[in-house]
């Protein structure tokens, strides 16, 4: 096929990327095009795997072979032959950065502005030198602390962790930051000889040997006389060397491998702002320059809203002074009005997609995907390119419905600049406002693939087996509502924390809530962090987030967290960080697995136990390729690429571990296996049949059993951790915290998905999710509604109540959206 300048059309032909069946398909270019589909469908493999992996293959095709082992290449994708393709620029759903020293400045560029209008605009100190850019960044050497590194966070032991009950002897174990078992009784047998008394209660003991116990970095070797100890009569003398506890605490988290122990010490370690540059992470110098009155750090800390005001009086003055190389060029020269026009600009992008109430300083781990990517959307607006396409991962993901206007309207602009939309999408609000639709399906994994219909959205309707049809045309059955009475009630009082600000709110237990609210309003605050702090600590247990620690939580009171014995947080963190880790290791299946192979006659007879079945286990692995199933193949200029194992062709094991068979099928068949064959073949096994079934009722059944945990989706691992939970047969009162669990779920999907969670609430439990899918909302028992806005104009509570009563609140975003929603949902059908 040759390229025609004058077709309008991209025309893909065989692509065949994961489970794409040989696709066909021709697409508009300078349109907003719709690729839909249940969840697994072939979506994302058509748009981003296909049409963007191949735009970037050519794109890297043009540039020098040195250049490219620069850049991240991605691979050739599996297609025939692609036409009419422009340029394309992915801005996919991410979490935010793994980075603490990323944030919203760094992300949208707007940081480098603000640091070269310091250095060249900045107020500085009578006789002080002009400093350079990097001076006032705390992630380079010029600019950061030199105490805390630029992280403005100082990590260090404290006594009271380490010694939790003064009134215990050194030899009661007093210092509970010491190891345990022989090194433990090394460090008393140290003490004792040093001639510190280890049966004096530790409040007793003299300052000076507390601190030498506690901080010295002093290792003296001391010669220990064994002979005569009641413990051990028959052992040598020997010289053991001392370490403080801090020096075993900071050696443990540098060097273990082990997250339990991690985990240990961690819990003697304390985060404080760092007292010389009290958290902003810059040295004093930087922070003596001004510009409006406030130091860089202070500017930071703005919210755009609040930094508008700051620049648009520089960037509209009419009169401006000659601009010069040193430190007195001041805030009124050409080079601070260009600047500040220039950020007023960007920033008032951020403003029209409704991020006003985010600053500069925030850390881009405590956003939100949907976040994040109007953070590179309202970058791309600005960049002013034509003719590209730009490939979007439904970006209306975790928006409010009053923050889903603004981005569309970001888009048609983008579309109106001579640029193409290709979006992934399953809010059928939005699908609504695409001039094409590509929806794939009819089911997902190997039941999906296939292009249903392509063309106008008004032509989708006729097509019957289409599950986008039925609900963007109304003829599916909407989810359930329930009218649960509460069986109590979580009271808390006076809560402080980022913009919640003496917050008093409450709680229903044994039904579903809903916290809604725009973005910014403080509903993950409040539930994936207050409620989960306060239940965490009530239960005794370690904190799971680093997060936990760094942000101190004020509240006045709590009443009826003794009702919960049980905590349980589903978010869309990543079930593992390596390949190693899939769906069967995670949920404990294969455990069952492994026990089944090993029960066969042919491997009792070679003695094999259920860790030859392991491939992380050297015994029963292939050694080629470590159990990986692929090896790594540098190619220097081209993407390197992942090739199954010549050794094993991708099975993991070794060839005497897979001459072991059960029913014809060895281990490595069974990781092969989807979840709905997987159920047919070990429907007679009853620990692995219970978690098929489970992650089956939550529509995970195309995924396959060996699928990495690098390849799942935020959507996916949130709803393998649902799943997991729901196999275990728990009883009690349990918590359960979900963070947008709809987010990235087709309409089919989330009605799979809530049937699970009413069955959490149905047997006794208690569930409070995060929310902005409205048929969610509306199915909940009780709605908690945050705002009435973002940031600084939000964190308090608007309306509570049914999603009828909070439907007709006044001063409530939601309400009004809510109540359409209500006003048109079908008759309910009973939940199964």
């Amino acid at each position: 096929m040759t390229f025609d300048p004058t077709d309008p059309y991209v025309h893909v032909r065989g692509a065949r990327e994961h489970n794409l069946k040989h696709v066909d398909i021709d697409v508009p270019r300078d349109a907003m095009v719709a690729f839909t589909g249940v969840s697994g469908s072939g979506k994302s493999s058509l748009a981003f795997g296909t049409l963007y992996a191949e735009a970037q293959r050519r794109y890297f095709e043009s540039v020098a072979p040195y250049a490219r082992r620069l850049l991240q290449q991605t691979g050739a994708p599996h297609v025939e032959e692609i036409t009419g393709l422009p340029p394309a620029v992915a801005l996919q759903q991410r979490r935010g950065a793994p980075s603490s020293r990323s944030t919203v400045g760094t992300l949208t560029t707007l940081s480098n502005l603000v640091r070269m209008l310091y250095s060249r605009a900045g107020t500085y100190p009578e006789g002080a030198e002009r400093l350079e850019a990097e001076s006032f960044s705390p992630n380079t050497t010029a600019g950061a602390c030199p105490r805390c590194g630029g992280l403005g966070v100082d990590h260090d032991v404290a006594e009271d962790l380490m010694v939790p009950d003064t009134t215990l002897t050194i030899r009661e174990g007093a210092i509970a930051a010491w190891p345990g078992a022989w090194q433990g009784k090394n460090l008393l047998r140290i003490t004792k000889a040093v001639g510190i008394d280890v049966d004096t209660p530790w409040r007793d003991l003299a300052k000076d040997d507390r601190d030498w116990l506690l901080y010295t970095d002093e290792q003296p070797k001391v010669l220990i006389r064994r002979r005569g100890e009641p413990d051990d009569s028959t052992g040598r003398d020997y010289h053991g060397t001392f370490s403080s506890a801090r020096r075993h605490v900071r050696h443990t988290l540098a060097n273990t491998k082990s997250q339990m122990m991690r985990d240990k010490v961690l819990a003697f370690v304390r985060s404080t702002t760092c007292a010389a540059c009290h958290g902003t992470g810059l040295q004093t110098e930087s922070l003596r320059v001004t510009f409006g009155g406030l130091t860089i750090a202070e500017m930071n800390a703005l919210s755009f809203t609040e930094l508008v005001k700051v620049l648009r009086p520089v960037a509209e003055l009419v009169e401006v002074d000659v601009a010069t190389s040193t430190a007195d060029s001041g805030e009124r020269t050409e080079v601070a009005v260009r600047l500040c026009t220039d950020l007023l600009a960007r920033v008032q992008v951020l403003l029209d997609l409704g991020l006003g109430y985010l600053s500069m300083g925030r850390v881009s781990t405590t956003l939100s995907p949907g976040e994040t990517q109007r953070l590179r959307i309202a970058t791309q607006l600005r960049s002013g390119l034509f003719g590209v396409v730009y490939v979007l991962d439904e970006p209306s993901a975790g928006l409010h419905p009053a923050d889903a206007e603004p981005l569309l309207e970001v888009l048609e602009q983008l579309k109106a600049s001579g640029n193409s939309l290709f979006v992934v999408e399953h809010d059928m609000d939005v699908v609504r406002r695409a001039d094409w639709v590509v929806d794939l399906g009819p089911l997902a994994g190997e039941a999906g693939g296939q292009v249903l219909y392509s063309g106008p959205v008004d032509g989708l309707e006729a097509v019957e087996e289409s599950a986008t049809a039925a609900y963007l045309f109304g003829r599916a059955a909407s989810i359930e509502g329930h009218d649960r009475d509460p069986q109590g009630w979580l009271h808390l009082r006076g809560v402080s924390r980022h913009n919640l600000v003496d917050l008093d709110v409450d709680v229903p237990l044994c039904v579903m809530t809903a916290v809604t609210g725009v973005s910014g309003s403080g509903k993950s605050t409040l539930v994936s962090q207050v409620l989960a702090e306060l239940v965490r600590r009530h239960l005794g247990q370690a904190p799971d987030d680093a997060e936990d620690t760094e942000v101190h939580l004020d509240v006045d009171d709590a009443e009826g967290l003794e009702s919960f014995n049980r905590l349980v947080r589903v978010d869309q963190r990543p079930i593992g960080r390596t390949p190693r880790s899939n769906l069967a290791t995670y949920t404990g299946l294969f455990d069952a697995v492994r026990k089944l192979y090993a029960e066969t006659a042919e491997a009792r007879a070679r003695g094999y136990s259920p860790g030859r079945f392991s491939f992380n286990v050297a015994e029963g692995r292939c050694e080629t390729c470590q159990g990986e199933g692929f090896v790594e193949v540098e190619l220097l200029f081209l993407p390197g690429t992942y090739a199954p194992c010549p050794t094993c062709h991708g099975a993991r094991y070794d060839a005497a571990t897979l001459e072991i068979t059960y029913r014809d099928r060895s281990v490595a068949d069974v990781l092969a296996m989807s979840v709905d064959e997987a159920a047919t073949f070990l429907a007679d096994v009853p620990s692995a049949a219970r978690s098929l079934g489970t992650l089956q009722d939550v529509g995970l059944g195309y995924l396959r059993l060996g699928q990495p945990a690098t390849e799942l989706s935020g959507g996916e691992a949130q709803r393998i951790k649902l799943a997991t939970e729901l196999q275990r047969a728990r009883r009690g009162h349990a918590l359960y915290l979900l963070d947008e669990p709809t987010s990235g779920l087709h309409p089919a999907d989330v009605a799979l998905l809530l049937r699970q969670l009413h069955r959490l609430v149905d047997a006794g439990n208690t569930v409070v999710l995060v929310e902005h899918d409205l048929d969610t909302i509306a199915s909940v028992d009780h709605v908690i509604d945050l705002g009435p806005g973002g940031g600084d104009e939000g964190g308090r509570v608007v309306a509570t109540g049914t999603p009828r009563e909070v439907s007709r609140a006044t001063g409530s975003a939601t309400a009004p959206y809510l109540a359409r929603r209500l006003d048109r949902r079908a008759v309910a059908t009973p939940r199964s």
